[in-house]
């Protein structure tokens, strides 16, 4: 079996930037909500998907925010998208999707603890993890664990994560950090672009092997003296970038199979949000109904 895992804050921005306004009869912005909503209806429609799980970010603030007064915040979001996020938990809740709401940890957490835990189950064939954020990419395992880009139809294997950043799942944290990640808000090490990052740590594999001394260096890297002077002269500042751009596995989250399992969407209270909100055209939508919903 293939176990499916949903990163619903990225589903969420995609939907409410690719969408025009929609509102519900109350007034309130839910074009985001339908979008998410009407996205993952099509994808329990997809072969193989039995097993299913969603993560938000309920709040904004992480506790990478305590490590670093420089990480994202949310600034800049657009109010009518931040106030969609509890209700796109209820939707998707009432589509009979496990949902994993993040307070302290961030979704992306959640997905990388889940698909660790779940590619460790004998049963499970593959975990598809149903995002196209480059974080995530860290958690990519031969063709066990694979991100799935569904706005392009991408799915990348360990591979294609080697053949896109020029390093392996393993080294992505560590290439994130030296590089930066304007996303994030996590500035990187001056004079390490992707180039350098990519050729020192496909031979090196992590910052801390990478050799102090420019002259011990294995790799030949165009501006190699100015890159190294950089690196050694922001320790601190490397290390906490690492630990910003590692994912966690340890969230306290349910992955049992019996939990994962979709059994169909709870009929009573997708047709009472429809309703509410004035999705009337995906009511019909489901293909599946839980049964004694």
């Amino acid at each position: 079996m293939n176990v499916h895992l949903v990163d619903g804050t990225y589903e969420l921005f995609r939907s409410y930037f690719a969408l025009p306004p929609i509102y519900a009869p109350d007034g309130r912005s839910v074009g985001a909500v339908r979008g998410i909503v009407q996205s993952l209806l099509y994808l329990l429609r997809e072969d193989q998907v039995t097993h299913i799980g969603c993560a938000f970010d309920h709040t904004v603030l992480s506790f990478r925010n305590e490590l670093f007064s420089g990480y994202k915040t949310g600034d800049g979001t657009p109010e009518d998208l931040l106030s969609q996020f509890e209700l796109a938990e209820k939707a998707v809740e009432a589509l009979g999707i496990l949902i994993w709401p993040m307070v302290e940890y961030e979704a992306d957490d959640a997905l990388a603890t889940a698909a660790l835990k779940c590619s460790a189950i004998p049963t499970v064939e593959q975990v598809v993890i149903c995002s196209a954020d480059k974080d995530l990419a860290q958690m990519v395992k031969g063709d066990s664990v694979v991100c799935y880009d569904r706005r392009r139809g991408i799915v990348i294997d360990e591979d294609g994560v080697v053949e896109k950043f020029g390093v392996s799942p393993r080294s992505i944290p560590d290439f994130l950090a030296l590089t930066g990640d304007a996303a994030d808000g996590i500035p990187g090490i001056p004079k390490w672009g992707a180039k350098t990052s990519a050729l020192m740590l496909s031979h090196y594999g992590h910052i801390e092997q990478i050799p102090a001394d420019v002259s011990d260096w294995a790799v030949k890297v165009r501006g190699a003296t100015t890159a190294a002077d950089n690196l050694n002269a922001r320790p601190d500042e490397a290390r906490l970038y690492k630990q910003l751009t590692t994912l966690r596995t340890d969230v306290p989250i349910e992955t049992s199979l019996t939990s994962l399992e979709w059994r169909g969407v709870k009929r009573e209270k997708f047709e009472t949000l429809c309703d509410d909100l004035g999705f009337g055209r995906l009511a019909d939508l489901p293909h599946r109904w839980s049964c004694g919903s």
